[in-house]
């Protein structure tokens, strides 16, 4: 006699620095067809605190298992998001930051060798703050966004890329990391070998420190949208031992 079939967990995906949530549209397209639920809600990217505050509430409202899934900064913000969240069941990183506690995305970037990224930014003072709330914002500047954040992908794609790109607050790369997450949780990493936006021995270091399932891809921090396939494997394969149902059985073969 067979007991009750697990839920499917929902993939709650969370962008990084400089793009939005549009740039998970070929994983979601993927998983979606694999028979997963997926939410992609805006990160906004104005503090750690914070955007970990905003994400946690949308998991929390999800009475659902939930694995979490986060790109670039969006790495940090799922660490710190799903530290008490008790629905999560797995953690994914892409190219993300892991950090532990009492570390900001600062201190991982100052740690290793400095990438192109390092030189390609712009800061600009946010509008409509007080003088008593100094802060700003970086953006990468457009005509090195192609080159730091996605070489592999065609002109008429960063171009718009580019144009359309979400800053980052100055003080989310400070914010410190509480407890993290993935101490308790299992975790996957998918470490983008070409990356020039967050150092590879970075991921690496991150993923091993985690004790992730690795998984490499030849590609830059833009990986989301130029392997897509690679991307949604993992996170599946991360859903499946979620549940415990490792042969995924339950998950249409469509990738």
């Amino acid at each position: 006699m067979h007991g009750p079939t697990p839920v499917l967990p929902t993939i709650v995906l969370v962008h990084g620095a400089f793009t939005d949530a549009s740039s998970w549209a070929g994983v979601i397209r993927l998983l979606q067809a694999a028979g997963l639920t997926v939410r992609a809600p805006a990160n906004p990217l104005r503090g750690l605190a914070q955007d970990a505050a905003y994400i946690r509430s949308v998991v929390c409202h999800l009475d659902v298992p939930v694995v979490l899934v986060g790109h670039g900064y969006g790495g940090a913000v799922i660490t710190q998001a799903a530290a008490d969240a008790d629905n999560i069941v797995a953690l994914c990183y892409v190219a993300a930051f892991g950090l532990d506690a009492g570390e900001c995305v600062a201190d991982i970037t100052n740690r290793f060798a400095p990438m192109p990224v390092t030189d390609a930014t712009v800061t600009v003072a946010l509008p409509g703050r007080f003088p008593a709330e100094p802060d700003s914002e970086l953006y990468i500047r457009k005509e090195r966004f192609p080159q730091v954040y996605a070489a592999e992908l065609p002109p008429r794609v960063t171009d718009v890329l580019s144009a359309a790109q979400r800053p980052i607050a100055w003080s989310a790369l400070t914010g410190r990391s509480g407890p993290p997450a993935w101490a308790s949780k299992p975790s996957w990493y998918a470490i983008a070998t070409a990356d020039r936006m967050l150092n590879p021995t970075a991921q690496r270091f991150m993923a091993q420190r985690m004790a992730a399932t690795e998984h490499l891809l030849d590609g830059t921090h833009a990986v989301v949208l130029s392997q897509p396939g690679a991307v949604a494997s993992m996170i599946r394969e991360a859903a499946e031992q979620g549940t415990g149902r490792g042969d995924g059985d339950r998950l249409r073969r469509t990738l």
